[in-house]
């Protein structure tokens, strides 16, 4: 007769049965049932993180600079001065946003879902251990309570860190456009005179042309072979998003779009100011509010050009027009703009001030000064663009209206701007840079035969590896 077997404690108070005659033991099935939720749970039994060297970096910087203090007097004219539902603390919001910059997410409900997954995210974010992270409609409800400028105060916030740190020179500014789609489809499009949708108006062609129930290869083939054929911003726009406006993108592609246009200093790479035009407003057309947004940004951080001490302002030959360059001259702002090749000879009419501007800017252009210039605008601006529109999430929005997508691609190049500021303190402007940043160690240490032990020590990201060598020195004779 085989033995008792004790009560199994893991297998939920089963016992073992015997398998065979032999005395094998086999063990009970442990069966998933319902969680019960405990009543009380003690501290040390809380999850804790031991958090993330950059976010616990960065969390160091915004307190230390009072950051929850300043949005909090900045937003609390939008909410109820004494009394009222419990809100989404504004210093939250903002770091909500900058982590869509720092982790490349590009929609709100990403974002909320990393920041819930994540227990060095909730740290950074200072929520306490039982409350949860704002949904995605609480984000939304708080971007449509605040105002583009407190966003805009923010971003000048974090000028303010920068210049701090040495990081706001004023001396030599870049400007360049981009394009960023839009979060509307061209197959919604209706004319602006009568609401007629582009399908409508393809079957009416067709009828017209004695076609009665025109198919979908009806509309296709008349559509490829229809004279004049163009979208223009004057005659179409979306319903969904009227903002938006119709050009060719930098792969080539035609949709729904907006136009990012950048100041950069070109000493040290910071973004002095992000303004976002219409797609289909050319560069001579929205430089100048651009121009007017740095100015005001610089000014804040106390190194706004002035026509004694100008700044270089350098920009491609999409900028150059005689207009622009006559409201230019002698103003704060020195021009370096590219000029077009033309065969033709040039032709003032008597305008000599618009002469004046062209050939000063034309002298300008042919020094070392300007081409050391232009090389750090195609470094530093072409960069600044992949990195805030390509790897931060950017590239394609997900938030409709102009105001509203500006309010978030402020906080973005906020974002961007701090990463500087941590690659100073850090060596990384982001944790995926700081994660797989490679360090290395060389050690040699003699030994008493005369010859060195080599050890050398190499870590990349959370892996790391070491290789020993012992040298020995051959004895003479």
């Amino acid at each position: 007769m085989l033995p008792y077997q004790p009560v199994d404690e893991i297998g939920n108070g089963l016992i073992h049965m015997p398998s065979d005659e032999e005395g094998w033991w086999r063990m009970a099935l442990g069966r998933q049932r319902e969680r019960q939720a405990d009543m009380l749970v003690t501290w040390a039994e809380m999850p804790r993180s031991p958090g993330h060297a950059f976010y616990d970096k960065l969390q160091a910087v915004l307190i230390a600079a009072d950051f929850d203090g300043f949005v909090e007097t900045q937003c609390a004219s939008e909410y109820a001065p004494h009394r009222g539902r419990p809100s989404l603390p504004p210093g939250r919001y903002f770091r909500m946003l900058l982590i869509g910059y720092f982790e490349g997410i590009d929609s709100e409900r990403g974002l909320e879902w990393r920041c819930a997954d994540s227990l060095s995210l909730r740290e950074f974010l200072r929520l306490g251990e039982r409350e949860r992270v704002a949904d995605h409609s609480w984000l939304s409800r708080t971007r449509s309570r605040l105002p583009l400028e407190v966003h805009d105060q923010v971003f000048t916030w974090v000028l303010a860190r920068l210049a701090e740190h040495g990081l706001i020179k004023g001396e030599r500014i870049g400007v360049d456009a981009s394009t960023m789609e839009a979060n509307a489809a061209l197959r919604t499009i209706v004319r602006r005179d009568n609401g007629e949708t582009y399908r409508d108006m393809l079957t009416r062609m067709a009828v017209e042309s004695g076609v009665e129930t025109p198919t979908a290869q009806d509309l296709i083939r008349l559509d490829r072979n229809r004279k004049g054929k163009k979208l223009s911003n004057a005659d179409w726009a979306s319903p969904a998003d009227p903002d938006a406006r119709i050009a060719k993108m930098k792969d080539g592609r035609t949709h729904l779009a907006y136009k990012p246009e950048h100041a950069m200093d070109l000493d040290t790479g910071a973004v002095v100011a992000a303004a976002l035009h219409p797609a289909d407003q050319g560069d001579t057309a929205t430089m100048p509010g651009t121009l007017a947004s740095a100015a005001e940004h610089l000014a804040a951080v106390d190194t706004a050009p002035t026509p004694a001490a100008p700044a270089e302002l350098i920009a491609d030959k999409g900028y150059h027009s005689r207009d622009g360059l006559k409201a230019l001259d002698g103003g704060p702002w020195k021009s370096r703009i590219s000029e077009p090749q033309r065969d033709e000879f040039s032709r003032w009419h008597g305008d000599d001030a618009a002469r004046r501007a062209v050939y000063n800017n034309r002298a300008r252009l042919l020094s070392g000064v300007a081409r050391q210039a232009f090389k750090l605008r195609a470094e530093l601006v072409e960069r600044g663009f992949a990195l805030i529109l390509d790897r931060g999430g950017m590239r394609r929005v997900w938030l409709r209206g102009r105001a509203n997508v500006q309010k978030r691609y402020l906080i973005h190049v906020a974002g961007y701007n701090l990463g500087l500021i941590m690659r100073l303190l850090t060596g990384a402007g982001t944790p995926r840079q700081l994660t797989v940043r490679a360090c290395g160690w060389l050690l040699a240490i003699p030994v008493p035969d005369g010859g060195l032990i080599v050890i050398m020590l190499l870590v990349i990201g959370n892996q790391s590896a070491a290789l020993a060598v012992h040298i020995r020195l051959d004895a003479p004779g």
